[in-house]
C-alpha cells in the first residue's frame, strides 16, 4: 500500500494513555480534546490527519465534511455506530476500529448478565441492603442443563459459548457468515433463526447495529420462544425492540433480560430499567481497565502499522488496501493508476465514461484483480479533473459518476509476466491500453490497437500522438517541441505503421499548448506521471 502520511491526530475522548504514547513515539503529534460540542469538532477537525474516538463522539457527515486533511477515523473500541463511515468513505476516508480490544470484557458482562438472571443476583443485594431477608422471592434456575441460544457467532459469541458451556448450558446460534462446521469446533450448533426461538431457554446477542438486525427480537419472535425465555443485550441498543420486550415482560412471554445498551443512551423512557425482571447496566461492556488499555493501545499500533506500511487491521471500509503492502502490489497500483491517467488523457474527447473493464492476464495477476481495478479507476477519474479519488471512495465515486464497472481474469501464456488490459467506452467510442510492470518500473505495451515496438515507460513527462504512419513525422515533431523549448528524451512508435497510430514522446517539459501540433496529427495528449 502506498504510505498514508499521518502527521496530527486529534482525541476527542479519554483513551488509554497508551494510546498518546505510542502515536507519538512515531512522530505523530497528538492533541487531547475532549467533551467537545459538535460545533467546536466541526471547527476544529480540520487541522488533523487522523481522528481517535470511542462511542460518545458522533463524527457525522457535517464533522466528515468539514474535515478537509482527515485520512482515518479510528475508533479504540468494537464496532463504528457513531461514525458515518458512508460519509467516510465517499471522501476517501478510512474508518478503523478494534475489533478484539473488547471482547472479553463484553464476553464476561454478557456471563455475568446471564447468571444474575438465573439467579436474582442485583435484586436480592438490593433486597438485603433495605434491611430485608427474602429467600422465597429470589428463588432461581441452575443454568445447568439450560439452551443458550447465541445470535451472532463473531468473537464475543464464541468467548460467551466457551464460557457458558462451562456451566453445563447446551448452546447453539446463528450467524449468517461464520460457517457451521467452525462454530461446531468450539460447541455451537448452528441452525436457522425460525428453528432456535422455540427452543431457548436464554438468548443473548451479539450483531453489530443493520437494517436487518434492528428490532430481530420483537412481538413476533418474543411468540415463538418459550414462555420465560431470558434475553440478554450487551450489542447495540436496538437490535432487541424495547416496546416489545416491555410488553413480553408484562405478560411473563419473557422472564427477564438484561440490558447493557440502549436505544437512547441514557434512556430517557424508564419502563425497562425500572421494570422487576431487568437488569441494566450503564454500557459497560467495554468499561474494564483491561478493555481501554487494549483499546487504546490497540487503535494506535493500527495507525503506526498502517503509517509504516506494514498491515492493515480493523479497517470497516478499506478491505481492498489489505492486499497492497508488499512492493510488488505497490508497483501494480502505480501500473493501474499510470493505464488509466493515459486513457483518461487519450480520450479526453470521448467523455463522459459509461463503462470501464479491467482485464488481468497471468497466474501473478489472479489476486490482485480487486485493488488493480481501483487504481485504474483513480487514474482515470483523478488525471485533470481536480477529483480526490483513492483506492478506498473511488468504486463508489465511480458509480456516482455513472460508469460500469467489471474485471476479470485470464490465464494467459504469452502474458506469463502479468498483463492489465483496461477498455474504457464513451457514448461515441471506446480506448484499450495494456500495460505491466517490467524490472519494476510500469510500462505501456499498447494504446488502442498501437502495440509499441519498444514498452513505454510510465513515468516522467509523456506525450501522446496519434497519426498517420510518415516517415518525417518524428523530425516535424520535433522542430514544433524545439521551438517550443521542449527537449525529446524518447520516441516509441507502434509495430504496425497500417492507418492512424498511436506514438510516444517522452519529453523534458509539456507543452503549454497542445494546438501547436495540430497541423502534423490527428490527436494529441500530454501528461505526467
Amino acid at each position: 500500500m502506498a504510505p498514508i502520511c499521518i502527521r496530527t491526530v486529534l482525541i476527542s475522548e479519554s483513551v488509554d494513555p497508551r494510546c498518546k504514547a505510542i502515536l507519538e513515539g512515531h512522530g505523530i503529534r497528538v492533541t487531547e480534546k475532549q467533551n467537545m460540542r459538535k460545533e467546536e469538532l466541526i471547527a476544529e477537525i480540520k487541522d488533523y490527519d487522523g481522528l481517535v474516538v470511542r462511542s460518545a463522539t458522533k463524527v457525522t457527515a457535517d464533522v466528515i465534511d468539514a474535515a478537509d486533511n482527515l485520512k482515518i477515523i479510528g475508533r479504540a473500541g468494537t464496532g463504528v455506530d457513531n461514525v458515518d463511515v458512508d460519509a467516510a468513505t465517499q471522501k476517501g476516508i478510512i474508518v478503523m476500529n478494534t475489533p478484539s480490544g473488547n471482547t472479553i470484557s463484553a464476553a464476561e458482562l454478557t456471563c455475568a448478565l446471564l447468571m444474575s438472571l438465573s439467579r436474582n443476583v442485583p435484586q436480592a443485594a438490593m433486597s438485603m441492603k433495605q434491611g430485608n431477608w427474602d429467600r422465597k422471592k429470589f428463588m432461581g434456575a441452575e443454568l445447568y442443563g439450560k439452551v443458550l441460544g447465541i445470535v451472532g457467532l463473531g468473537r464475543i459469541g464464541k468467548e460467551v459459548a466457551t464460557r457458558m458451556q462451562a456451566f453445563g448450558m447446551r448452546t447453539i446460534g446463528y450467524d449468517p457468515i461464520t460457517p457451521p462446521e467452525v462454530s461446531a469446533s468450539w460447541g455451537v450448533e448452528q441452525m436457522s433463526l425460525e428453528q432456535l426461538w422455540p427452543q431457548c431457554d436464554y438468548i443473548t446477542v451479539h450483531t453489530p447495529l443493520m437494517p436487518s438486525t434492528v428490532g430481530l427480537l420483537n412481538d413476533e419472535t418474543f411468540a415463538k420462544c418459550k414462555k420465560g425465555v431470558k434475553v440478554v443485550n450487551c450489542a447495540r441498543g436496538g437490535i432487541i425492540d424495547e416496546e416489545a420486550l416491555v410488553r413480553a415482560l408484562e405478560s411473563g412471554q419473557c422472564g427477564g433480560a438484561g440490558l447493557d445498551v440502549f436505544v437512547e443512551e441514557p434512556p430517557k423512557n424508564r419502563s425497562l430499567i425500572d421494570h422487576p425482571n431487568v437488569i441494566s447496566c450503564p454500557h459497560l461492556g467495554a468499561s474494564t481497565k483491561e478493555a481501554q488499555a487494549r483499546c487504546g493501545e490497540n487503535i494506535a499500533l493500527q495507525i503506526v502499522d498502517m503509517v509504516n506500511s506494514k498491515n492493515l487491521v480493523g479497517a470497516v471500509n478499506a478491505q481492498v488496501l489489505a492486499g497492497t503492502f508488499s512492493q510488488e502490489s505497490q508497483q501494480l497500483i502505480k501500473l493501474g493508476e499510470a493505464v488509466g491517467a493515459v486513457l483518461q488523457s487519450c480520450s479526453a474527447s470521448k467523455k463522459p465514461f459509461r463503462h470501464a473493464h479491467i482485464t488481468t492476464q497471468g497466474d501473478c495477476m489472479k489476486s490482485c484483480g480487486g485493488y488493480l481495478t481501483s487504481a485504474v479507476l483513480v487514474g482515470l477519474l483523478n488525471h485533470g479533473s481536480g477529483s480526490r479519488a483513492n483506492l478506498i471512495n473511488v468504486l463508489s465515486l465511480a458509480k456516482e459518476r455513472g460508469i460500469a464497472v467489471n474485471q476479470s481474469h485470464c490465464v494467459s501464456e504469452a502474458a506469463a509476466a502479468g498483463v492489465c488490459k483496461v477498455e474504457v467506452k464513451a457514448d461515441d467510442g471506446s480506448y484499450q491500453a495494456s500495460g505491466s510492470v517490467q524490472g519494476g518500473v510500469p510500462v505501456l505495451l499498447e494504446l488502442s490497437d498501437s502495440v509499441f515496438r519498444q514498452p513505454v515507460s510510465l513515468t516522467g513527462n509523456l506525450l501522446f500522438l496519434r497519426a498517420s504512419a510518415d516517415p518525417q513525422l518524428l523530425s516535424s515533431v520535433a522542430g514544433v517541441l524545439a521551438s517550443e523549448g521542449v527537449q525529446i528524451e524518447s520516441f516509441s512508435a507502434p509495430v504496425d505503421h497500417t492507418g492512424d497510430v498511436w506514438y510516444c514522446v517522452g519529453v523534458s517539459s509539456l507543452l503549454r499548448d497542445l494546438s501547436v501540433l495540430k497541423p502534423l496529427v490527428q490527436d494529441a495528449a500530454q501528461l505526467s506521471i
